[in-house]
């Protein structure tokens, strides 16, 4: 028996084999960066929330549930769910902060990312989608009776992809890596989900910001993903060449109000569901209610106006939401009060034609 072969005999015995010359190439590597520690932090109690926040570079990362993650200061907000199954992500963020959003997720888990889902089509949205879903290639939980699955789902209505397709007529703007692979009709809207013992279900809510909206509820965490039908930020945008009216984000922020249970009776225990809109802090259902209590506010008043005969510029001039701008208003930035002022003033313009 030669040298190699016993050398390889033994290392089999000792349950390690060894290859020659392999020591000596693995000496000659440089040593690779130590992994970032995993995130530890505690769940978040009621709405003591700076005991359960952590800053990792210009992310902001909550443990709102015990399985459930919130991410914000990346464009939209991310969901993180995670489990046994593996990573479960809500929306990714800018293309820029891609690569960062991953690095913090895998700080949250190991584990791959199973599924992704898009709560609309906006570059703050599924910007990161890309490098999210290539972080887990050749990792796939293929069905023996459907077949092979992509290493990641990209789940999201149908109007989303189309739009990241340019099926709707305008270019694509996103590589094929990025664009839902599952895309779902309205018809199947929830569309159920169970992963990490979790249902999941996803909303299609037909032109309310876009034609593009969905919520996302998860039964077992009682956390709601609203995405840009409910900024904390801004009053909501309304993308009316896509879409959007003002009647239809009411009706969807009445949705969502059918979502959300509130702590009664008992309003000293746990705060009921959590909501995360497209930007800014977590809300729950009292906000989610005031929220669509001031569209409602707003578009009336703009309706009466109108039925004034007062011009646009009239209307902009009277600040019909003035009570709410000091908290959801912008004089400048890419939505501004008095764009939001004339997106519901066009809107209603086209209810009356119609």
């Amino acid at each position: 028996m030669s040298g190699v072969v016993r050398q390889m005999a033994a290392s089999l015995f000792l349950g390690v084999l060894t290859l020659p010359g392999v020591g000596a190439a693995r000496a000659a590597e440089k040593p690779r960066a130590a992994a970032p520690p995993p995130l530890q932090l505690p769940v978040c109690q009621a709405d003591l929330f700076s005991r359960c926040t952590a800053q990792v570079g210009d992310l902001t990362v909550l443990h709102l549930r015990d399985h459930f993650y919130m991410i914000g200061g990346d464009g939209e907000n991310v969901g993180v769910q995670v489990g046994q199954d593996g990573v479960f992500v809500v929306n990714t963020g800018t293309g820029a902060g891609a690569a960062a959003l991953r690095a913090l997720v895998r700080r949250i888990s190991p584990l791959p990312i199973r599924m992704i889902v898009d709560t609309n089509a906006d570059a703050d949205t599924v910007g990161g989608n890309a490098a999210l879903a290539g972080s887990t290639v050749g990792t796939r939980f293929d069905n023996p009776v459907m077949g092979a699955a992509p290493a990641t789902t990209i789940v999201a209505k149908q109007a989303i992809a189309q739009r990241m397709t340019g099926a709707t007529g305008l270019p694509a703007a996103y590589a094929s890596a990025a664009i839902p692979n599952n895309p779902f009709p309205r018809a199947l809207s929830p569309y159920r989900v169970l992963i990490n013992e979790e249902p999941i279900l996803i909303y299609d809510e037909p032109a309310a910001s876009s034609d593009a909206d969905s919520f996302v509820l998860f039964r077992r965490s009682d956390v709601v993903m609203a995405g840009d039908v409910m900024d904390m930020d801004h009053f909501p945008v309304i993308d009316l060449a896509h879409g959007g009216s003002i009647d239809g984000e009411i009706a969807a922020l009445t949705n969502l109000e059918n979502l959300v249970v509130g702590p009664a009776p008992f309003t000293f225990g746990d705060p009921g569901t959590y909501v995360i809109s497209a930007h800014g802090r977590v809300a729950d259902d009292w906000e989610v209610i005031d929220y669509r209590e001031m569209m409602v506010i707003i578009r009336d008043t703009v309706a009466h106006m109108m039925k004034q005969h007062m011009s646009l510029a009239q209307i902009e001039a009277a600040h019909p939401a003035l009570g709410f701008e000091p908290v959801y208003g912008a004089t400048t930035g890419p939505w501004t009060t008095n764009m939001f002022i004339e997106a519901i003033y066009k809107s209603l313009q086209t209810r009356k034609k119609s």
